[in-house]
């Protein structure tokens, strides 16, 4: 009986594939809480977004922006909060309309983790 090469390599491929990007997946930090839901921001008062992530985040290594119209990016302060995994952002005083946080975390393990959260300033 033959048995071509192919198709025993194939599912060995397939699943060394599986192995190797599943724990990658699994291990970014992951938003699972924040202010901004509870707590909207208001107009022309300066203001601190907490975003809570399911694992510790590395903040020397992290890096926060602020983006405005015209995909414009302003650098934010950031800082440890009293949870594990609390992040504070720090925002300076807004005028109404459409703003992004654009995060680049990376967690406790060293996995990166970037995303947007946008949000709406109410006059």
């Amino acid at each position: 009986m033959y048995v071509s090469i192919t198709r025993l390599v194939k599912p060995l491929f397939a699943a060394s594939l599986i192995f190797w990007i599943s724990p990658t997946v699994l291990a970014h930090a992951v938003v699972t809480e924040s202010s901004l839901a509870s707590e909207p921001v208001k107009a022309r008062h300066a203001t601190t977004v907490m975003l809570l992530f399911n694992s510790n985040v590395e903040l020397s290594l992290s890096r926060v922006f602020l983006v405005s119209k015209g995909d414009i990016f302003h650098p934010a302060d950031i800082a440890r909060g009293k949870k594990p995994g609390e992040l504070l952002i720090k925002l300076p005083p807004l005028e109404p309309g459409d703003y992004a946080i654009k995060y680049k975390v990376f967690a406790a393990d060293g996995h990166l983790t970037e995303n947007n959260i946008r949000f709406h300033v109410a006059p």
